[in-house]
């Protein structure tokens, strides 16, 4: 596993902090981008029984001093499509800047920090009243929102760069690590279960890949992230087998 490239990469990110304790021995960035630096964008397809459901396009900007994470959802399986956007915002150091979400049939959300906790303010129509709902969570709690699949390769990302680990670079081995999350679509917060699970291999787009799978567990739910430490440890496949449902990277 040569994590030497992606470990700087994702030390570039600013997402965490530092990925050192992932990869002893990377050398750190010095400067500070002066513009913002485009960190991954792509698309993933949605998959439910082998049909393509759902297309989140996504992209993630780092600048000097938060990263920016933006995702876009099409939906055609239902009669009507749907259109939903978000936008994360978080600091080099973890810290929630700010999280909105909206839908073009109406409604959005808007996620930030109050007094060190956190607090969602929920507007139903554009011309209603934002009802507010406060969450008893540090502003370095994870939004994990319903189908922004992006958010949990940022996730993953924090996951590689803190948990504590050990063992040479073919055979590194961490230990799990737990977080709270906000839900912000579902108005709930939760407790879940990552941990690192080795390489394995997978079949994406025909051929076969060996990819570095994290599995992420909470209540009612088992998945398991499949990233790429060759490519800056990007997001390649999500596999959900109680729901019948993968996420690929186009």
């Amino acid at each position: 596993m040569n994590l030497g490239a992606a470990t700087r990469w994702i030390i570039a990110v600013a997402l965490v902090g530092t990925a050192a304790a992932f990869a002893a021995g990377d050398k750190k960035d010095k400067a500070k981008p002066s513009a913002p630096q485009m960190v991954d964008s792509g698309s993933f397809g949605v998959f439910i029984k082998g049909q393509r459901v759902i297309t989140e396009t996504f992209n993630i900007q780092q600048d000097s001093d938060y990263s920016s994470i933006k995702a876009q959802l099409k939906e055609t399986a239902g009669a009507t499509p749907t259109d939903q956007k978000s936008d994360l915002e978080i600091t080099s150091t973890g810290q929630l800047v700010r999280y909105e979400w909206s839908q073009a049939a109406g409604g959005s959300l808007l996620v930030i920090p109050k007094d060190e906790f956190l607090i969602e303010k929920i507007t139903a129509t554009p011309s209603a009243k934002a009802a507010e709902l406060p969450f008893l969570m540090p502003n370095t709690s994870n939004i994990l929102d319903n189908n922004f699949f992006i958010h949990r390769e940022v996730m993953a990302w924090r996951y590689l760069a803190t948990a504590p680990c050990h063992g040479d670079a073919g055979n590194r081995q961490c230990q799990p690590e737990e977080y709270g999350v906000l839900v912000p679509q579902d108005r709930t917060s939760l407790r879940v279960r990552m941990e690192l699970a080795g390489k394995e291999k997978v079949t994406i787009h025909g051929s076969q890949r060996e990819l570095l799978r994290l599995n992420l567990r909470g209540e009612g739910f088992d998945w398991a992230l499949y990233l790429d430490d060759h490519d800056q440890y990007k997001l390649m496949r999500v596999a959900i087998p109680a729901d019948n449902t993968e996420v690929v990277r186009d």
